[in-house]
């Protein structure tokens, strides 16, 4: 089970972005400040909230192995922060002076990758505090961007649905239409995988957009053979434009947000979903994994960050094998129907199928959680059986149910 441990209600307004490094979670929000926030109890720190923009921060992030945050804003500035105490460091300013949408550091921390609403994409020298190269993206501009964890390679995902792959010295080693519609976020998961099909140092990459969807990348780069990228998976579990997607560090886990309002998790070696988590009232804006502890940020236009604990290792392999292994149980009930009489309440009002995560709604009936979840997306606020408007969206396990409904496939 997922268990969230702290909602953060601090900002004013829309949530932006939120990264982790191993001390601290920041968040940016709409409201122009950064809040930093340390990993020991979730309180803010002495130096938060952190305030020298003066439009909304479209993003931060925290370097990999450097005390140092960075934080972009349609003032057109990208700024770095001290850790040690929230002073300002170094203020970049965007050529043109265009809102800046998104920054990213690279693993080695000497760059900082910034692009703006003009189409530029800025590599920084971090160390020197000084411009190093810019190029522009081909067709709209860039709103997410990624380190490649083997070099200075990275990769941005535009407006226009690209995905472009830059040196070092911007040069453009690859760049291919991704998402119908526009690139939303993108993310590498740091430890190579080992299948030995696809080379001897690949990783995995995410990238989502506005077509609803998450795919799942093998990229490779070595001076050889340039730049690679294939499309492993292809995921389709939200209903509406996915704002936001990440991997674990290991790559086994991989985490999405959506405009329909979900968070959803993901085994990403199969594209099984885990977990649904439904938590959040607005838009899932945000989401972020810990480097080293098993801690997930959402945050929203609801103006909430979410902090979750997730499962580990074994407990989250048992937890999927639990899921299979009642799947396969209610597929062979499914086949013994026509001679079996399954009780009402096992089955969902909507589907008229045995549900296998039943939760209440606050009109007091219990519902699949994707069915209701999928119900209450389509704009439908009323109740599916009765027609009168819920009075909340909270949906509550029906922990009861499920037990009794797990006994009886038992018995079958």
């Amino acid at each position: 089970m997922m268990e969230l441990l702290c909602t953060l209600a601090d900002h004013a307004n829309d949530i932006n972005s939120c990264a982790f490094s191993d001390s601290y979670l920041a968040t940016s929000s709409l409201d122009k400040t950064i809040r930093v926030y340390s990993l020991k109890d979730f309180k803010e720190v002495h130096f938060s909230p952190l305030i020298g923009h003066t439009y909304t921060v479209h993003c931060c992030c925290l370097s990999y192995d450097k005390p140092i945050l960075a934080s972009c804003s349609t003032d057109g500035k990208t700024i770095l922060w001290d850790m040690h105490n929230g002073q300002i460091m170094a203020t970049f300013e965007q050529p043109n002076g265009n809102p800046v949408r998104v920054c990213k550091f690279s693993p080695s921390s000497i760059y900082l990758a910034s692009g703006a609403a003009d189409g530029s994409v800025v590599l920084w020298n971090v160390p020197l505090l000084k411009f190093h190269r810019s190029s522009t993206v081909k067709d709209g501009y860039p709103v997410a961007c990624a380190f490649y964890p083997g070099g200075n390679v990275f990769v941005t995902g535009s407006s226009s649905g690209d995905l472009t792959a830059w040196d070092e010295n911007m040069r453009c080693l690859y760049t291919d239409k991704a998402h119908d519609l526009g690139v939303t976020c993108c993310d590498f998961s740091s430890q190579p995988i080992t299948d030995e099909q696809y080379g001897t140092e690949c990783f995995q990459m995410a990238s989502c957009g506005q077509d609803n969807e998450i795919r799942l990348w093998i990229v490779s780069f070595s001076d050889a053979q340039g730049f690679e990228m294939m499309c492993k998976l292809t995921l389709s579990g939200h209903s509406a434009p996915v704002l936001c997607c990440a991997l674990s560090k290991d790559g086994s886990i991989l985490v999405s947000g959506s405009v329909d309002k979900s968070v959803i998790i993901y085994k990403a070696k199969t594209g099984s979903i885990l977990h649904t988590l439904t938590r959040h009232t607005r838009y899932v804006t945000a989401c972020a994994l810990a480097p080293n502890l098993p801690l997930l940020a959402t945050g929203s236009m609801d103006k909430t960050v979410n902090i979750w604990r997730l499962e580990q290792g074994s407990n989250l392999q048992k937890s999927l094998g639990l899921r299979n292994k009642i799947l396969r149980k209610i597929e062979d009930v499914k086949k013994k129907t026509a001679s079996t009489n399954i009780p009402d309440e096992f089955l969902c009002p909507i589907t008229r199928e045995i549900m296998m995560d039943p939760v209440i709604a606050s009109d007091g009936y219990s519902y699949e959680r994707k069915a209701i979840e999928n119900w209450i997306s389509t704009q439908k606020r009323t109740s599916p059986m009765t027609n009168l408007p819920l009075s909340t969206l909270l949906l509550t396990p029906n922990r009861t149910l499920k037990m009794a409904l797990n006994r009886w496939l038992e018995a079958q």
